[in-house]
């Protein structure tokens, strides 16, 4: 008799928790946040039921409220960036946050060259680590930085705290996503709050919602070879841990360096970005955001794997005209040759920050894009490569050019001399008396040598589909 009393007590305990639950909200939401400024954003959480919860902004003292059936949501309007500001959140408990921003706010993800903090990884540096840690005290720029966490199911929250930028701070997170917040706090004048949720190793499949990739792997036939049983491998098992919780927290776009994995099975990538970034668009429902991603880095690769690599980032370059609103991030200049996570992470968030400062903040005098392959003319025995987006021409820099091949019809490539003239390149060798196809940087492990006249480097390519 004691033993069902006491269960019919631990029901209603159960019971009267859930009636009379305290209004709560995913840990996204807390003190230090930044809003996107000039938006209606979505503020979301828990309470009990047919609670009416009442939201008041400092910055315009607007009241919201909304009758709630456990979970709950509200839309604020934001002013121009500004603050600090404080948000109060009343139910059965009250709730404020304090110190909040107004301005510009990005996800950073993918896996671990968008992960590798600025305090480096182990043997890994991050090149002049200790002047940004000595710089970094701003307390306009803020971070957030999720904690790891793979699950079969979308989770509600995630683990993580907002953090005004400072050495501790910023010497955990990432090296190429803080510099860039720094380069747009700079010139936008703005606060500026980051998202990072990433993972080290991990396949864009983990990184996927799991509808969008059981529809893609119905629809299409998908080679894998990406992933495995690994927990941070496993299709959507990132999704529902580290961006399921997030999703619909207001973002001026998102940053995405991840594809070393996918070189494995590189040509189901030029089908999994785009379903990827069409999912996360369509789940935030804040039209198309902008994109900007990273093209791996060269690096000398396994024996086997060496002829992986060229192809990925040949794949990766084609997205960004499949992509809508996106834009690419060349770090062909960038890489070392026997580390997989180069040093000099400031190019790479200069190049992010020019796509950013161009295409989404309107500063057209910047630069964001250097000359792209477009075609090719066989002149006797020299190849002319042409190129789009060259109206200023094309530059060496001062290197010397050893990047290209060409072959021809027993599709052989062999090294070949090479001159810039104008907006093209001549490409000849005297072992190709009778060229058809010309290959630039085309190899695991290369050292970029053409760019435009603005400084950014043109991408390895090729004429061929052999």
């Amino acid at each position: 008799m004691y033993k069902y009393r006491f269960l019919f007590s631990c029901l209603c305990l159960l019971n009267i928790s859930t009636v009379f639950a305290n209004v709560r909200l995913p840990a996204v939401f807390a003190d230090n946040m930044v809003l996107q400024q000039k938006s209606r954003v979505k503020i979301w959480g828990t309470s009990s039921e047919n609670e009416t919860v009442r939201i008041r902004t400092s910055w315009d003292n607007k009241k919201y409220s909304v009758r709630s059936g456990l979970s709950w949501q509200i839309m604020v309007n934001t002013p121009a960036a500004g603050g600090p500001f404080e948000i109060e959140i009343t139910g059965r408990n009250k709730i404020i946050f304090k110190n909040v921003l107004i301005g510009e706010v990005w996800l950073c993800s993918g896996q671990s060259n968008m992960e590798m903090p600025v305090k480096g990884f182990y043997n890994s540096p991050v090149l002049n680590s200790n002047d940004l840690l000595l710089q970094s005290p701003n307390s306009k720029i803020r971070l957030f930085r999720i904690e790891r966490k793979a699950a079969a199911e979308p989770q509600q929250d995630v683990k993580g705290t907002w953090e005004e930028a400072a050495p501790e701070s910023v010497s955990e997170f990432s090296a190429v996503a803080y510099q860039f917040a720094v380069l747009l706090n700079k010139n936008l004048s703005v606060p500026v709050g980051l998202i990072q949720s990433a993972w080290g190793g991990s396949p864009i499949e983990a990184w996927m919602e799991d509808k969008s990739f059981a529809q893609l792997s119905k629809e299409n036939k998908l080679t894998g070879g990406a992933t495995s049983q690994k927990i941070h491998h496993i299709p959507s098992h990132l999704f529902n841990g580290m961006i399921a919780p997030i999703v619909g927290y207001n973002i001026a776009g998102a940053l995405w360096y991840q594809g070393e994995q996918n070189r494995y099975n590189y040509q189901d990538y030029s089908l999994l970005q785009p379903a990827m970034v069409k999912s996360w668009r369509s789940l935030w429902n804040q039209g198309a955001w902008p994109f900007f991603y990273v093209q791996i880095a060269p690096m000398h690769y396994p024996e086997n794997q060496k002829h992986l690599l060229p192809f990925l980032r040949e794949v990766q370059l084609k997205l960004e005209d499949q992509i809508p609103n996106s834009g690419m991030a060349v770090s062909i200049d960038g890489g070392e040759e026997h580390n997989i996570h180069p040093a000099n992470k400031e190019i790479i968030s200069k190049r992010l920050a020019f796509l950013a400062l161009s295409k989404k903040y309107g500063q057209p005098a910047l630069g964001y894009s250097a000359p792209k392959y477009k075609s090719i003319q066989i002149s006797k025995d020299t190849v002319i490569v042409h190129f789009s987006n060259a109206s200023m021409g094309i530059a060496s820099m001062g290197k010397d050019i050893t990047q290209f091949e060409i072959a021809g019809k027993d599709r052989k490539f062999y090294k070949a001399e090479a001159r810039i003239k104008g907006a093209d390149v001549l490409v000849y060798s005297t072992r190709v008396s009778s060229p058809e196809a010309v290959r630039y940087a085309f190899s695991d492990w290369a050292i970029g040598e053409l760019y435009g006249v603005n400084g950014l480097p043109v991408s390895s390519f090729r004429s061929d589909d052999w």
